[in-house]
């Protein structure tokens, strides 16, 4: 595990939690894994998909009813991260409040990160 011993690489806010857990008890799952890959027009993307076993590998993290899974790849990328659930009048969904972001594009798809992540090991 990357990061700080006790604490968890990820944080939701109410809304990110209730709607997590809400979308686990519609279709059964147990949680959804997010992850990063490459791609974008800022170098990097976040990744979300839903679980139906969680990996040993994983990190979980639990709050409120709702199950998040940290890819082993992604946990570097993520940690300190909050993971928030906003609706507005065009719009629902996700957003990373992520503090080792040092670049976004303009339509918020994509990132790029600090390129000293690149560098631990």
């Amino acid at each position: 595990m990357f990061g700080i011993p006790g604490k968890q690489a990820v944080s939701m806010t109410p809304n990110a939690a209730q709607k997590i857990a809400a979308l686990m008890e519609k279709d059964g799952h147990q949680g959804l894994r997010i992850g990063v890959k490459k791609g974008g027009c800022a170098g990097m993307e976040y990744t979300m998909d839903y679980v139906n076993e969680v990996d040993p590998h994983d990190e979980v993290v639990e709050q409120d009813g709702a199950r998040v899974m940290i890819a082993p790849m992604a946990q570097m990328f993520l940690f300190g991260t909050e993971i928030d659930y906003q609706t507005s009048l065009l719009e629902s969904g996700f957003v990373f409040n992520n503090p080792n972001v040092s670049e976004a594009c303009g339509c918020g798809e994509s990132i790029k990160f600090d390129e000293a992540l690149f560098e631990k090991k």
